[in-house]
């Protein structure tokens, strides 16, 4: 019964080879007839924009976790062999070596990713609410702290009143980038 169950992996590669090693698994997995087995595979990436020395806007893609894969996947036999003998692989992380199956990680570390990466279904519980005073914690306004002037639960978003170039600026935010401030 516990063969059955998908679960997030945690697969090491060589840094700097993450979507080569992604495009090898998922043709060996087709090739191999193991898409029910291997469900999804991701490079934890995030876009960032970032702005020259002439002031010229670049929208990069920061890979969050170098060197690691994350696999969503049923942990059978054939499955397990497929993932550990793909070119660029290194190894599970949370196995022990000596032929022993990797642990899965954790459903709230990998639902934390996923929602940073805009992937999750999952809508997120916040502590704060309209009025109250936030911090934001990633991006471009990193450490910047600011005030809740709206909220949407669908998008996982609210707009915040930040204070740039002496201007009141709204801002918007997902709730997983702000932290409420306690006054």
């Amino acid at each position: 019964m516990d063969e059955i169950k998908k679960e997030w992996y945690v697969v090491n590669t060589y840094a700097g080879h993450e979507n080569r090693v992604k495009d090898n698994l998922e043709r060996r997995a087709e090739s191999m007839g193991l898409q029910d087995n291997l469900l999804r595979i991701l490079v934890a990436e995030e876009q960032e924009i970032e702005y020259t020395k002439t002031g010229k806007k670049v929208e990069k893609v920061r890979n969050l976790f170098p060197g690691y894969l994350f696999v969503e996947m049923i942990m059978t036999d054939d499955a397990w062999y497929v993932v550990r003998n793909t070119p660029g692989v290194t190894g599970f992380i949370g196995s022990s070596g000596g032929g022993a199956k990797p642990f899965p990680v954790a459903a709230d570390e990998i639902e934390s990713i996923l929602q940073r990466m805009g992937m999750s279904e999952r809508k997120l519980v916040v502590n704060f609410q309209v009025g109250d005073r936030v911090k934001i914690l990633r991006g471009p306004f990193k450490d910047i702290e600011g005030t809740i002037d709206a909220m949407n639960d669908d998008a996982q978003s609210a707009t915040v009143l930040t204070i740039l170039f002496g201007r009141e600026t709204p801002t918007e935010i997902g709730y997983g980038d702000l932290e409420k401030v306690d006054e």
